[in-house]
């Protein structure tokens, strides 16, 4: 094993391997420069996880025949690549026999439905990412390239509080790449993992990009790639705003608010090994793959807004009481209630006589009202929108947040909260206006500087 700084792990998502021709294509991508080397992070074949969870479906529902055809007809898509993948006989074999001895796998749940629950869901759901990263390994092992499968259910552990084991994950990591060091490229799965019960499981938030993002922080390797479909990071939502540009660079931080708050290229909390470790991830683009891409690291770029995102149906929830508010207590109170309903809250506002949240949750919205009645007046409003501006924004700055509320000075603002972080401040406003408070926003905070 080279050392990480001279290792990149590239994460690629469903669509990048979608069809043997996106793995061929894909696959010129993970060629290292000589003298380092690359671990490269897969999800399943897009398309592959839906039809897996329908499978599931169907047994939990005691429905063998339609698991069987979903299975049936899963494989022989599978067969059909197989075809179009491999140009060898030898490979073409190994590849078949081992697609079947993962569907009679899958076949197997339906013979003995007794036990069916969640452990088993989630052994299914698995093998969509074991498929894809075994086809893609013997592919590059067809051309000719020293490339090495890793299974990540030895590499990657959850412990009993359901989050990363960060100590194993680097332990079993080191350990395995110090027993295969001279391998060009390393290949392992996204998203898939074991519990501290040692069961098949899965990271659930961010998936494929946690898992390349622990692996990353745990190897110190020189960069995190997270490869998409998309040119990195817009400054704004390029299906509601005209003239979005990516954004080059982003601190951890502001790049954690924009996923928050609707940059759906990234989840928030998958980015927090490699902040921690100091790691940069780089968002790049399979379809134009010499593009600069978005760059995130610990860097702040001083006096600068960056971009601007959304969240949609967010729910306003006010309460009014000059009687309770200034009694010792009452905001534990009320946040208790939001914690007893487990349903976090993303802004809040107080005054002297009331305090205002919002949730994007409302599974128990009824609950939380009728619990909140008791200390005061509650009122609702609904089908609203958080949009907020990301940047430099510490309270040194003079006039950026001037500058975020003269832009909306048309537009009718429910609530704003500034001071909270350094790098975001936020407007709740209706659904109805969030693409007129997008666009002005853009006019206002990116017209060519």
């Amino acid at each position: 094993m080279k050392s990480g700084n001279h290792m990149k792990v590239m994460k690629f998502g469903g669509t990048s391997v979608g069809s043997p021709q996106r793995m061929k294509e894909v696959a010129r991508l993970f060629q290292p420069a000589p003298g380092e080397q690359t671990f490269v992070v897969l999800s399943a074949m897009s398309g592959t996880t839906n039809s897996l969870v329908e499978i599931a479906d169907y047994l939990y529902r005691k429905n063998t025949e339609g698991a069987s055809n979903v299975i049936n007809k899963l494989e022989q898509k599978y067969l059909d690549h197989v075809e179009e993948l491999y140009a060898t006989p030898a490979f073409r074999e190994k590849m078949l026999q081992f697609l079947h001895e993962k569907f009679d796998y899958l076949r197997s749940f339906t013979e003995d439905l007794t036990n069916f629950g969640t452990a088993e869901e989630k052994m299914i759901l698995a093998q969509g990412e074991i498929i894809s990263t075994t086809m893609v390994a013997n592919y590059l092992q067809e051309q000719g390239q020293h490339a090495l499968l890793l299974s990540a259910l030895d590499l990657v552990r959850t412990g009993e509080n359901g989050e990363p084991d960060f100590n194993f994950i680097r332990e079993a990591t080191v350990k395995r790449l110090r027993e295969n060091p001279d391998y060009d490229i390393y290949i392992t799965q996204g998203f898939i993992c074991r519990n501290a019960r040692g069961e098949v499981d899965n990271l659930q938030r961010g998936g494929s990009d946690y898992t390349a993002c622990l692996i990353g922080a745990a190897l110190m390797t020189e960069e995190i790639q997270i490869w998409t479909d998309i040119d990195g990071m817009h400054n704004n939502d390029p299906r509601v705003v005209e003239h979005t540009e990516p954004v080059r660079q982003l601190h951890f931080e502001e790049a954690a608010e924009l996923a928050y708050f609707g940059a759906k290229i990234l989840h928030p909390t998958c980015i927090q090994p490699a902040k921690f470790a100091g790691v940069p991830v780089r968002l790049l683009n399979t379809m134009d793959p010499a593009a600069p891409g978005t760059l995130i690291n610990n860097d702040l770029q001083r006096g600068t807004i960056k971009a601007v995102a959304a969240k949609d149906n967010i729910t306003c929830i006010q309460i009014q009481s000059s009687r309770m508010l200034l009694a010792y207590g009452f905001l534990r109170k009320v946040f208790e209630i939001f914690e007893q309903c487990q349903t976090s809250i993303d802004m809040i506002c107080t005054s002297e006589v009331g305090v205002s949240v919002t949730i994007d949750n409302r599974t128990r919205l009824t609950e939380i009202v009728n619990e909140l009645k008791k200390y005061g007046t509650v009122e609702v409003d609904e089908n609203m929108c958080i949009v907020c501006v990301v940047g430099d924004l510490a309270s040194g700055n003079v006039g950026f947040e001037t500058q975020a509320c003269m832009a909306l000075q048309d537009i009718p603002v429910r609530m704003i909260s500034y001071g909270g972080s350094h790098y975001n401040i936020s407007f709740l406003v209706k659904a109805d206006d969030k693409k007129r408070t997008l666009q002005t926003l853009s006019d206002t905070l990116f017209k060519k500087r």
